[in-house]
């Protein structure tokens, strides 16, 4: 096994913080920013995502709201990343909901986001996965175009997929760091391919004013205004991951500038990604009629195959977008198991002292990523109710981590944004603008994506966030009412005598041995 990592100072601030850091620090700033690429995975999620903006505007929703949501994703991840360089735990935004709260507040404010930061990193989970499996039977119909794969099929290939990304965290976590390394390259490598293959193969090219000012929401039922921010989703979808690294933190040397760093870069190339991808598709782009007509609901394979002219030719380049789906998934559960032992560290889930147990074999919270996957795969099997899961799975992470990214943000801007005022990080004067700008797109968010992409809806096409939204929030609700209100203070390490330091200044990267002794007595051994 290769020896664990450590960083004295990082694991100081994390005992500060009260807790007793249990997780190798084996991760640089470079494998972060993989994964952080690799869960927002701009090739694949722009792909298994395109029914959405055909139906809604077509080739100005596309490359136009791509532009305007990834300026938005970096003024979220800047805002974030201000608040991780105080606070950087794997506890994440539900930690710094606490720590930036008055103490009243500090337990309820913890739970809340706690919660929607756990249902956000399960659904975008779900959503990777299960639209990776769709990919994966969609394949089959390049050759036999009558092919539509039932629920079944759909089910046990999500189930597949679920399963090999939860057995590479269980034993390849050492391999981690390379994996997401390896990711970059291949995402790189994999646009520059495609780009190249489908403008020399298209017998057939769109011109530059289709690419960047044809609009079309017909399709869609909506008015067309409402129609373009609906389509939005794709986008906003897409590039929701990089808040999702701030549970690695526990695993990073020098967290408090490694991980910032890679949340806003990560939204940057990403954003430059996600043009050079989607300018060659929309040049080449077929019939649209054609790719909405497709039974299985991913026309990425079909688009391939009608360009290349082959079927091999658009299997091809699908396998390429299915390397990604592997590092987008495999990333993902990463993410989301580190999230679910954190919150299950502070006692924030029924059955908490399993969930948040540290293998200490395998180095990795093994019961956590056990629930994590458990939990994905219960989520699919809405798609025996509604043929549109896919998108209620989108549209609820897509919800659950805008908000859960919002409120720590809103609540350093109700107290006057004192307590980042000392981060590594800083925004300077710029910050109050920035984090006004983003909750603004945050509200109106949580509106839209509740929303079905087309009218009329039928019971089969109905958008179930909010059906999958509630039903979570009722278990959050009823499980805080149980238990959680009589014993759950918020994360652990949160002292009446921490907010006060806080409202002075924050806590910093730099901690006295007095203090760390101090937090060495919180800490819970397990």
């Amino acid at each position: 096994m290769a020896p664990r990592a450590t960083d004295a100072t990082a694991d100081a601030q994390l005992a500060k913080m009260g807790y007793k850091s249990e997780l190798p620090r084996n991760l640089s700033m470079m494998s972060i920013l993989g994964l952080s690429f690799a869960i927002m995975a701009v090739p694949f999620g722009l792909s298994t995502t395109m029914y959405i903006t055909l139906t809604d505007g077509q080739a100005v929703t596309v490359i136009w709201g791509w532009i305007i949501v990834s300026l938005i994703s970096l003024s979220i991840a800047a805002s974030l990343g201000e608040i991780c360089a105080v606070y950087p735990t794997a506890g994440g935004v539900y930690y710094w909901s606490a720590m930036l709260s008055t103490k009243e507040y500090a337990p309820v404010a913890s739970w809340i986001t706690g919660w929607l930061t756990l249902v956000g990193n399960w659904t975008v989970t779900t959503s990777i996965n299960f639209s990776g499996g769709q990919l994966i039977l969609s394949a089959i119909s390049l050759w036999k175009e009558d092919f539509v794969p039932n629920e079944w099929q759909t089910i046990l290939m999500f189930w597949c997929v679920m399963t090999v990304c939860a057995l590479v965290n269980a034993f390849g976590s050492r391999y981690l760091d390379i994996i997401n390394k390896i990711c970059i390259y291949w995402t790189g490598a994999s646009v520059i391919i495609i780009m190249i293959t489908i403008l020399t193969m298209a017998d057939h090219k769109n011109s530059a004013e289709f690419v960047f000012t044809h609009f079309d929401a017909s399709a869609s039922g909506w008015a067309p205004g409402w129609a373009f921010f609906l389509g939005l989703l794709q986008a906003a979808y897409t590039l929701t991951g990089y808040g999702m690294v701030a549970s690695m933190c526990e695993e990073v040397q020098n967290p408090e500038r490694e991980v910032p760093r890679a949340m806003v870069l990560s939204v940057a190339a990403a954003g430059i990604t996600g043009v050079l991808y989607l300018i060659p598709i929309l040049f080449v782009l077929p019939d649209i009629k054609m790719l909405l007509g497709v039974a299985n609901g991913q026309p990425i394979g079909l688009l391939f195959k009608t360009v290349t002219g082959s079927s091999a030719g658009g299997f091809g380049l699908l396998f390429l977008i299915l390397g990604i789906l592997f590092f987008a998934g495999v990333g993902a559960l990463t993410a989301s198991s580190r999230c679910t032992y954190a919150f299950a560290r502070d006692g924030a889930i029924p059955g908490s002292r399993l969930w948040s147990k540290v293998n200490r074999r395998l180095d990795v919270p093994l019961w956590g990523l056990v629930l994590s996957t458990s939990v994905c795969c219960l989520l699919g099997l809405i798609y025996f109710g509604s043929t549109a899961a896919f998108n209620s799975f989108t549209s609820v992470a897509t919800i659950c981590l805008s908000a859960s990214y919002g409120l720590p943000i809103l609540v350093s801007l109700l107290r006057g944004r004192k307590l980042v005022k000392n981060s590594p990080f800083s925004l300077g004067v710029y910050g109050k603008a920035i984090n006004i700008f983003t909750l603004c797109w945050i509200s109106l968010a949580i509106v839209l994506f509740c929303m079905p992409i087309a009218i009329p809806v039928t019971p089969q096409g109905m958008n179930y966030a909010s059906v999958v939204f509630a039903g979570f929030m009722a278990i959050s609700a009823g499980w805080y009412f149980i238990r959680g209100r009589k014993s759950f203070v918020g994360p652990k390490g949160i002292r009446e005598e921490d907010i006060i330091h806080a409202q002075d200044g924050g806590l910093t990267p730099e901690t006295s041995e007095n203090e760390m002794g101090k937090g060495e007595k919180r800490l819970e051994v397990i």
